[in-house]
């Protein structure tokens, strides 16, 4: 028994020390997996806050652009504008003296009724055309014609909106789909402008391009912190990189080299895919009068108000009582809501907007009290009224 006793007494003592060891390395272990556990947090928080500088810019010259004409439309079923109507009559006419028929006088056509002058309207894709590429042409009465369903678009030479330009980029002609049955003077002909000219957007132009920020992403943070990641993504190691800048909220001009400017597509591709972190988001109120929209980005703060609107007052500053007097709740009115409970003499649109809702006020009146807010200097943001 003694034996016994002695060797569970030794084998204790020995297994203390390791127990010891043993939550010391797992309090270790749990101290790394904690500290990885909040690096990865704020790596996923930091890349939640950077966009690629291709979502928020575009570059100058990647724009649309528009071919026109005027033709005819044949084939209507008693729905043109009719032989009376000399405007459409006389284009018919000339172009059946083209093709060996000619017209002696316009009342030879008094019964066509099936012909209507229209005018055409080509957009070309913001990254340009080739020749041969087919585009969607948009075709508009613009005589008497009641109905263009059913007819098609006679050949018809494009141009670009230069009247000193003469050159026929496209040629348009297919049959018209009405897209809209209560506006049945309006088609579209799928695919029906084949392109004669070539069309190419021009990004580089004076060795640079120019990032043309979003009009909502537009600041001097943002153009700023867009020209920095560059410079910085363009730099080699001890040698900072100039080659952005930004000229104003908007804008922000990249040199290229001269290497880069014999193939500019693998460093423009490059500089757009660029993460930037997002600088804090510029205080700003968008309103729409039309649709009662109201629309806030950042954090919209309105000073010391006191405001009295169609028989309701809201105030944003309440007076404290004087020292020692005890405050008695008041009763709850339905047309009083606390905007500032900490007296702090300002607070956020948010709240004024939350408190209007509750108190029924109508989109209107609600922009309306916004928009005098800003002509007292009190809306500590930029109001843009749509």
């Amino acid at each position: 028994m003694r034996y016994s006793k002695t060797r569970t007494s030794v084998s204790l003592s020995s297994f203390i020390p390791s127990l010891s060891s043993n939550l010391r390395n797992l309090r270790n272990l749990r101290i790394v997996v904690f500290a990885v556990l909040v690096a990865a947090v704020l790596l996923i928080a930091s890349s939640a806050s950077a966009v690629k500088i291709d979502d928020i810019c575009k570059i100058k010259g990647q724009r649309v652009n528009k071919l026109m004409g005027m033709g005819l439309v044949l084939g209507l079923p008693g729905t043109g504008d009719g032989g009376k109507y000399l405007p459409a009559i006389r284009p018919l006419a000339a172009t059946l003296s083209k093709f060996a028929n000619p017209v002696i006088s316009p009342e030879e056509l008094k019964n066509a009724n099936n012909v209507a002058l229209v005018m055409i309207i080509a957009t070309v894709p913001e990254n340009g055309v080739r020749e041969g590429d087919a585009i969607d042409v948009q075709v508009s009465s613009i005589g008497a014609a009641k109905s263009l369903a059913g007819g098609r678009l006679f050949m018809t030479p494009l141009q670009g909106p230069n009247q000193a330009d003469s050159t026929i980029y496209a040629w348009a002609e297919g049959p018209l789909v009405v897209e809209d049955v209560a506006n049945q003077r309006v088609a579209v002909v799928r695919q029906g402008a084949v392109m004669e000219e070539e069309l190419f957007a021009q990004f580089v132009k004076d060795s640079q391009i120019t990032l043309v920020l979003q009009d909502g992403q537009a600041g001097w943070a943002m153009a700023a912190a867009i020209a920095t990641i560059i410079n910085e993504a363009e730099s080699q190691p001890g040698r900072l990189a100039q080659i952005a800048v930004a000229f104003d909220p908007k804008n922000v001009i990249v040199k290229l080299s001269p290497q880069e400017l014999k193939s500019p597509a693998g460093f423009i591709s490059r500089v757009l895919n660029l993460e930037v972190v997002m600088p804090p988001t510029e205080a700003r109120v968008t309103v729409n009068e039309r649709t009662g929209t109201i629309v806030m980005t950042g954090d919209v703060e309105i000073g010391p108000v006191a405001i009295s609107h169609k028989g309701l007052s809201i105030t944003t500053l309440q007076p404290a009582p004087p020292p020692g007097t005890a405050v008695t709740p008041q009763p709850t009115e339905q047309n009083f809501v606390a905007l500032d409970p900490g007296k702090e003499g300002s607070t956020k649109l948010s709240a004024l907007l939350e408190a209007l809702n509750q108190l029924k006020v109508s989109p209107g009146d609600r922009i309306a009290i916004i928009k005098m807010i800003h002509r007292t200097g009190k809306l500590h943001a930029e109001l843009i009224v749509e």
